[in-house]
């Protein structure tokens, strides 16, 4: 049923024009993976390749993504926005605000145990918060999401380790909790999540995003 609805749903969104980034894509890029996830990565935009091809990180970043250890056929893959900004500019906040439905949407059809956002827009979208990735990545902490409870779990924009590779590291310890993360969700009954301590916020910006 999960995977018919999340069909049916796509194919409305794919001629979305709500903002104007209808005006300049290729095709709207709406995700890809397991429907029925535990585990459920939110990004920033589709970039070039994502655009050309209809599918979230199939870049560089996406090749990151995937050599951290997880299959795309175990998870779910979405963008805050589902068109390609030109240049691939940031998000502005009309556009955030006129696509951010459809992210609410899939999440509730979904229904991710552990919603993993990557990088500074999802991350502040959906906690609700400005504070940005540098101080939160790694830090779990409890969300309501599509009408259900969740465990959001913020981490840096696998991009990051392309301009950075010290990154990397980070990545790979941050992801390195995952099966942990989802291992306590499953637990019956549900406990209450150990938030891990947010890191100093950098005196100099590391120009990820």
């Amino acid at each position: 049923m999960a995977a018919t609805e999340l069909a049916a749903f796509a194919a409305d969104v794919a001629g979305c024009t709500k903002c104007r980034l209808a005006e300049g894509r290729t095709q709207v890029v709406f995700g890809v993976g397991d429907p029925r996830a535990d585990l459920m990565f939110v990004g920033e935009a589709p970039g070039f390749h994502e655009d050309q091809q209809g599918k979230p990180f199939v870049g560089q970043a996406g090749k990151l993504l995937d050599g951290i250890g997880l299959g795309r056929d175990q998870v779910y893959v979405a963008n805050v926005l589902k068109c390609r900004p030109p240049g691939n500019r940031d998000p502005q906040p009309d556009e955030i605000e006129a696509c951010e439905g459809h992210l609410f949407r899939q999440i509730s059809l979904i229904e991710p145990k552990v919603v993993a956002t990557l990088g500074n827009f999802a991350t502040k979208l959906l906690s609700g918060k400005p504070t940005g990735i540098t101080r939160v990545h790694g830090a779990e902490q409890e969300a309501t999401l599509g009408g259900r409870s969740v465990l959001l779990y913020p981490l840096y924009h696998p991009a990051a380790a392309l301009y950075t590779p010290a990154m990397l590291k980070v990545l790979e310890v941050d992801f390195a909790r995952l099966p942990e993360l989802l291992g306590r969700t499953a637990e019956e009954p549900k406990p209450a999540p150990t938030l891990a301590a947010l890191a100093p916020e950098p005196a100099v910006q590391l120009g990820l995003f």
